[in-house]
């Protein structure tokens, strides 16, 4: 991780170092150059999600690029995943999206994605950092956002993007017999999600948080924040219940008894289905670390080959292509489809999930059984400093201990936040009592030693 790259992109406190105005003056700049150098077209593609502060964060990014003769084709408000796609149909060099995901409004951020579609690698991101760096903070912002010349709209961008997600879903399975409830999570949803699934013949019971105002997407609903949908679910008994966060690129499900269906159940459900139609390239479903252990026996007892990645869906995709895996994704709902998209889009993945329940001919309630999720203790211990793990034998000791004790009936996994000054240590197993003391003790071992 870099001073401004983290585990996906430049994210923070919107107005607060690195998350400024002169950021996205200097991100639009540096990423003209390396277009550049590279011999691309210095042509970008700009989306943003619905909070306050985006346009501002917009008119620096801009204007970087205009110093620099840059073109920008910006897209409004629009689903993170909608860019990465605009970015190729396009052609142009590159794409950023200024959204802070599930975050809370007050955060903002920065995503950058290639001319391809695909989010930066670490070396991209590393290179593009200390491009960034060199340049001095400009003085003064002077371009106004309501007549850079450069801007241009070739067409209506979200009409592009509903078209590229309804010509994702084959014919041959009627989707439209369900009836659901959607979650648009006063984020970049709420416009073409209502559209979409209306398109699509579904019979939607009600449509909830699409009406944002710059300071409520997120806000107790979404991916993160499911308590209302799943009320909505069990008072229209529908059949199925669709939340996204903020940016559009994740989903997280209600099955027709209000419970949640997490990520990993989405994919033991959409891997079963691609199993089944002989789509499952290579046999083979990628997902992270974090994912449930529970995940990992249930595509055992399938006959399907498993693989990890590091947290975010970009290491993800670097597995999936290196390995020519079709599916993958992290239980938070980034669900990656790579014979339709090059980045987790959260209403492509729906449509596809929604394809899955009807292939499979059984209420979700009884689908996600496919997996059994085990006991998780996630712990996050506030840290001073970040040294290298094995230079701690206390921490490593007890963590081979507990690794002994729990066998192959269960894990631990202790890694550093990317984002916050935080160690975080998750343990699971069979045993509720047993992981959750397992955890503390590392914890205190850990405070012992960092705090």
């Amino acid at each position: 991780m870099g001073e401004l790259f983290g585990t996906d992109g430049i994210r923070g406190i919107a107005y607060q170092y690195p998350v400024t105005p002169e950021t996205g003056y200097n991100l639009g700049r540096a990423l003209v150059r390396i277009l550049k150098s590279k011999g691309l077209k210095q042509e970008i593609t700009i989306g943003r999600d619905t909070r306050v502060s985006g346009e501002s964060l917009e008119h620096g990014i801009c204007s970087g690029i205009q110093i620099e003769s840059g073109k920008v084709y910006r897209l409004g408000v629009i689903p993170t995943p909608a860019v990465a796609y605009l970015t190729r149909k396009l052609g142009a060099g590159a794409g950023i999206v200024i959204s802070a995901s599930h975050n809370p409004y007050e955060y903002n951020g920065f995503k950058v994605f290639s001319d391809q579609g695909f989010k930066l690698s670490e070396q991209e991101e590393a290179d593009l950092e200390k491009k960034m760096l060199s340049m001095p903070a400009p003085q003064e912002i002077k371009t106004n956002k309501h007549s850079l010349a450069d801007l241009e709209i070739l067409f209506d961008p979200n009409k592009a993007y509903l078209s590229f997600l309804q010509q994702s879903i084959a014919d041959d399975i009627n989707i439209g017999e369900l009836k659901i409830v959607l979650d648009c999570s006063n984020g970049a949803t709420s416009m073409i999600a209502p559209q979409l699934f209306k398109n699509l013949g579904l019979k939607i019971s009600r449509v909830l948080f699409t009406d944002p105002n710059g300071k409520n997407i997120n806000l107790n609903c979404g991916s993160e924040h499911t308590f209302t949908l799943q009320q909505t679910v069990l008072e229209t008994k529908a059949d199925i219940g669709i939340a996204f966060d903020g940016d559009g690129d994740r989903f997280i499900a209600v099955d027709e008894k209000g419970e949640v269906v997490n990520g990993d159940q989405i994919l033991i459900i959409c891997a079963k289905m691609l199993l089944d139609q002989k789509k499952l390239k290579n046999n083979l479903l990628v997902s992270t670390v974090m994912s449930n252990l529970g995940l990992k026996h249930g595509l055992e007892k399938l006959g399907i080959r498993h693989m990890s990645s590091s947290v975010g869906d970009r290491h993800v995709m670097e597995v999936m292509r290196g390995n020519d895996a079709v599916l993958g994704g992290e239980e938070s709902g980034h669900i990656i489809f790579f014979d339709h998209h090059s980045t987790g889009d959260g209403l492509l993945s729906a449509i596809q999930f929604l394809r899955a329940i009807k292939f499979l001919g059984q209420p979700v309630s009884e689908i996600k059984n496919l997996m059994s999720i085990f006991p998780k203790i996630l712990l996050n211990i506030p840290v001073a400093t970040k040294p290298e793990m094995s230079s701690l034998p206390g921490l490593t000791s007890i963590i081979k201990k507990v690794e002994q004790d729990l066998g192959n009936k269960g894990r631990v996994l202790v890694r550093y936040s990317g984002t916050e000054p935080l160690l975080r240590v998750m343990v699971e197993g069979e045993d509720e009592t047993m992981i959750k003391s397992y955890a503390h003790k590392i914890a205190d071992i850990v405070k012992q030693l960092l705090t």
